[in-house]
C-alpha cells in the first residue's frame, strides 16, 4: 500500500484544487495537492515536501480531515488528508495542468481522481 498526504487548503468559501499533468496516471482529473511519503518522512513532512515542490508554498499543517484507503488498478493508495493553510507564498502551477480555487458547489463540474470520491462527498455536507 502507497502511502499518500495531501492538504484541503482554504481561502474564504473556496479550496485549492490542482488538475493532474496529462502525461501521468489519472491525467487531467483533478485532485488536492500532495503527493507519496517517502521512506523516512512523516506525514507532514512529506506534505510540506509536496507543497513546495507543486505549488512553491509553504504551509502549516493542522488536523487530519480525513483519511481514505482507495484500490486503483495499478496500486493501492492510503490518504491522509490534512488540514493546512498557507504560511508563505503564492500558489504556482508548478507541476500540475491547472490550479484553481473552487467552491464546494463546483466540485460536481470538475472529474476529480476516484481515491477522492469520499472526501469531497463530506465537503458537499458541510
Amino acid at each position: 500500500m502507497t502511502e499518500v498526504v495531501a492538504a484541503l487548503i482554504w481561502e474564504g468559501d473556496r479550496f485549492l484544487a490542482c488538475q493532474r499533468p496529462a502525461h501521468k496516471a489519472r491525467g487531467l482529473l483533478w485532485e488536492f495537492v500532495g503527493g507519496k511519503v517517502e521512506t523516512g518522512e512523516t506525514k507532514e513532512e512529506a506534505l510540506i515536501r509536496e507543497c513546495q515542490e507543486e505549488l512553491g508554498v509553504t504551509v502549516a499543517v493542522e488536523d487530519i480531515f480525513m483519511e481514505v484507503t482507495h484500490e486503483y488498478p495499478d496500486l493501492t493508495v492510503h490518504l491522509t488528508l490534512f488540514n493546512a493553510r498557507i504560511a508563505e507564498g503564492v500558489p504556482q502551477k508548478l507541476e500540475h495542468n491547472d490550479i484553481r480555487w473552487m467552491a464546494v458547489g463546483e466540485i460536481d463540474d470538475f472529474p476529480f481522481c476516484p481515491a477522492d470520491v469520499e472526501i469531497l462527498a463530506r465537503l458537499k455536507e458541510k
